[in-house]
């Protein structure tokens, strides 16, 4: 196996937001993916909160950025500045509580209208640990994401299941739809030269790549 690179030693980064309900597990998600850690105290996060890991996807090194909703969606007042830059989205709800997954619409719409267009969201049903008590069928979940054009998987941050292969999907469609944008070129501000790093400091450039002297209009 090869050595791994430092950390700052990417070819893209990549910006994903989690969003859902409070209390469907969306910290233990991240802890997860980021640290292979799980944590059984079931508490608010307090303060934005965002941690990274870089994979292997073909053969270039994606650094995810993953940020939690630091508690806020208890409030309904998740800012813009949340989902600014983000190319990726990760809708969670908890399989054993229906009113999560009614409440994904709501979380949808507002994902889409502060993301660019071409984000890939990926619904997550967590907890499918608990099988025996399933709130919400695998049909039922499936139906709405192929009506909302959204990726689907059950996850289990508890036992690990999925969790790697939900996170890895989402960065590899993300890198899907940034080498198409770039080889359709034209006026596309999303022209990738080799190694460069996908910019996810502005909502008006989720895609863009940091270039001297660019760009085209």
């Amino acid at each position: 196996m090869a050595a791994y690179r430092a950390d700052d030693d990417y070819d893209y980064l990549f910006k994903v937001v989690l969003v859902g309900d409070s209390g469907v597990g969306k910290s233990n998600l991240l802890s997860r993916f980021t640290r292979n850690e799980f944590s059984l105290e079931s508490k608010s996060t307090i303060g934005v909160e965002f941690a990274t890991r870089s994979i292997r996807v073909n053969d270039k090194i994606v650094k995810a950025q993953i940020w939690d909703t630091a508690g806020q969606e208890r409030y309904r007042a998740i800012t813009s500045a949340y989902y600014r830059g983000a190319v990726g989205a990760m809708l969670v709800y908890d399989v054993t509580r229906r009113v999560t997954f009614e409440n994904v619409q709501r979380w949808l719409k507002e994902l889409r209208d502060h993301t660019d267009s071409s984000i890939v969201i990926m619904l997550i049903g967590n907890k499918a640990d608990l099988r025996h008590l399933f709130a919400v069928t695998t049909d039922d979940a499936k139906a709405f994401a192929e009506s909302e054009n959204t990726f689907f998987m059950e996850t289990s941050a508890l036992e690990s299941t999925n969790v790697e292969h939900a996170f890895t999907e989402v960065l590899t469609q993300i890198h899907q739809v940034i080498s198409r944008k770039a080889l359709e070129g034209g006026n596309d501000q999303t022209t990738l030269p080799k190694g460069q790093t996908i910019n996810v400091g502005s909502r008006d450039d989720v895609s863009a790549v940091k270039k001297d002297g660019c760009c085209s209009a």
